[in-house]
């Protein structure tokens, strides 16, 4: 395994105990890596707080390039898969609420591609009650949204359910409240998902039910815009718990504040197709490893 994709595991598990697990190293060995590797770059990669590992900027900058390199790397397996094989590339066209798309659907494709690099996928985008009617015109082979559907003619297959949660700038005066109650978001200046989302739904049926009246600053139909603008703008905002990434949250300065109230506002997101999409391989191949991924997820604790 190349030395970027040992430091990739290792930022991504935070530790270099579950690292050297996941590696299968010794903990001395992987350590020994990650210094050659802070040497050969001539800068620290890591701070150490208590048992924890955190990335300096330096580190944010290699840890971007790694992901990069496992892009360009997948990219070339699947060409030179392309060129080796004799049989028409698979094609499959999955239809995805904004939401989904955003925080779903590439964990999806990245471990369908790795197993079926010779499958070309397709995208479309639009908001739940668009993509239903795609599916069922087959325009779209599958559909993927934030919700249950129930409709003549369409299979749904839950795959999780998701609720929203408090992102606020570390700096924020609720930072540091131990789960604080739903009342301390009214009056609150928040950055919002655009109107017409499922999730837009439920934070406005919540904010309904308890009589909340947030300072509502802006609306946006990008997850990563409202991240990147939070510190800018001193706001909160509540994001689907599937959207978040430790590395995300902790590069952009943010810090995720449990509040119980939130953690009933769930949405289940699910697969959606016709019984013909289900009889083609391809399809049928990305909706078990759906269905798999999230069953396996289901069962392990979420680090």
């Amino acid at each position: 395994m190349e030395i970027f994709d040992i430091f990739a595991v290792v930022v991504e598990q935070q530790s270099l105990n579950k690292a050297s697990q996941l590696l299968n190293l010794s903990q001395p060995a992987l350590s020994r890596k990650i210094m050659r590797l802070e040497e050969e770059l001539g800068v620290s990669l890591f701070t150490r707080k208590g048992k924890r590992l955190e990335l300096t900027r330096a580190g944010h900058i290699c840890y971007e390039h790694a992901l990069e390199l496992k892009r360009l790397e997948h990219k070339l397996e699947q060409s030179l898969a392309a060129y080796k094989s004799n049989n028409p590339p698979a094609a499959m066209t999955v239809g995805a609420s904004l939401t989904t798309l955003q925080s779903t659907l590439p964990d999806l494709i990245a471990l369908y591609t790795r197993e079926h690099p010779n499958t070309d996928i397709k995208a479309v985008t639009g908001k739940t009650h668009e993509i239903v009617p795609l599916v069922k015109e087959k325009k779209v082979d599958i559909g993927l949204v934030a919700s249950r559907i129930e409709h003549p003619g369409l299979t749904c297959l839950p795959l999780f359910d998701d609720h929203l949660c408090l992102i606020v700038p570390i700096e924020h005066p609720l930072a540091g409240k131990a789960n604080p109650g739903v009342g301390e978001l009214d009056g609150l200046p928040m950055i919002l998902f655009s109107r017409g989302t499922w999730y837009r739904i439920l934070m406005d049926e919540l904010f309904h039910r308890h009589a909340i009246h947030p300072d509502v600053k802006m609306e946006i139909d990008s997850f990563e815009a409202i991240i990147r603008l939070l510190s800018i703008c001193q706001a909160a905002t509540l994001l689907p718990e599937s959207y978040l990434r430790h590395p995300l949250i902790e590069y952009n300065g943010l810090k995720v504040v449990r509040m119980p109230a939130l953690e009933g506002t769930t949405r289940t997101t699910s697969l959606l197709y016709v019984e013909e999409a289900d009889r083609q391989p391809a399809i049928r191949r990305f909706i078990d490893l759906a269905e798999a991924y999230y069953r396996d997820k289901r069962k392990s604790p979420r680090l």
